[in-house]
């Protein structure tokens, strides 16, 4: 394996953020108008920015999804993270591995806004490996599934996409790191998303991050 860049996504894949946003996603969507399980929030949200989700929210509230309402969502959703919010399991090794590998060049791309994914680093202790080097979606002119975000980390770092590799959980993640042209490998624990991993264009599932730590040690 020859990789001249590694690039990762943050929520999921280095930080255990989506059952705590999708909790205040829900409650929020419900005092909306909108009643749902945890489990179909995060099957309907995750992988997507809210933002982006604006027609789908005011077709099921009823009501327009306004810059207040996301600006709520913002400070409930930054405040329960401060509170409740973990690396994945493996995360610091494998982001450890991965900057030894490639003498440093790793990125973060997110979907998600920035201030959101460089307060996560930092809450973890995985700022310091990515600082400098923390790219949002927000910023883009498109969000994932473009490839857009995984082009600007990879031109940063002075890399083709062909040459990077993507670390990512979601398919709409995972889609957005092959229009970049990069190879892809999955974060995915729970088997029943696998088929739509692979679907996507993963070409290596990792059940533990601790897997990509040792494959970047070894191979």
């Amino acid at each position: 394996m020859k990789f001249e860049a590694i690039l990762f996504d943050c929520d999921g894949v280095l930080v255990d953020s989506e059952p705590i946003v999708n909790g205040v996603l829900r409650d929020m969507l419900e005092e909306a108008g909108w009643a749902m399980t945890l489990a179909e929030c995060m099957a309907t949200f995750v992988g997507k920015a809210v933002r982006d989700e604006r027609a789908l929210i005011a077709a099921r509230t009823g009501r327009p999804l306004t810059d207040d309402w996301l600006s709520a969502f913002y400070e409930r959703r930054n405040l329960a993270l401060r509170e409740g919010l973990a690396a994945i399991d493996g995360a610091h090794e494998a982001v450890a591995a991965a900057h030894a590998r490639v003498d440093g060049r790793i990125a973060c791309a997110s979907g998600a806004d920035r201030f959101k994914v460089e307060m996560q680093l930092a809450q973890v202790g995985l700022l310091p490996y990515f600082d400098g080097r923390v790219f949002s979606g927000h910023e883009m002119p498109r969000s994932k599934p473009a490839p857009d975000v995984y082009l600007a980390a990879a031109d940063h770092l002075g890399a083709a996409g062909a040459h990077c590799l993507v670390v990512e959980d979601t398919p709409t993640g995972v889609t957005a790191g092959v229009a970049a042209g990069a190879t892809v490998w999955a974060l995915c624990t729970v088997p029943a998303q696998a088929s739509a991993l692979e679907a996507a264009g993963a070409t290596r599932l990792l059940g533990h991050m601790g897997e990509l730590a040792a494959l970047l040690a070894t191979g």
